[in-house]
């Protein structure tokens, strides 16, 4: 993961993500990432009976 930051408190998940980074160009070069979880991550941590996976891609144009 790549700036990204994740808490879970009971059964509530909190992401922060700080907009103001650079993660430089995407693969394509048609982006700029600013976050990625670089594919689908589990969430542990909560007391439910089921798997909760999460995937982010946070980015911006380059035009």
């Amino acid at each position: 993961m790549k700036n990204i930051n994740m808490d879970v408190s009971g059964n509530v998940f909190t992401v922060t993500i700080d907009l103001s980074k650079d993660q430089g160009p995407s693969k394509s070069g048609k982006t700029v990432m600013i976050a990625t979880t670089g594919g689908n991550v589990d969430i542990t941590g909560h007391d439910l009976p089921y798997v909760i996976k999460l995937g982010i891609n946070c980015y911006h144009h380059t035009d």
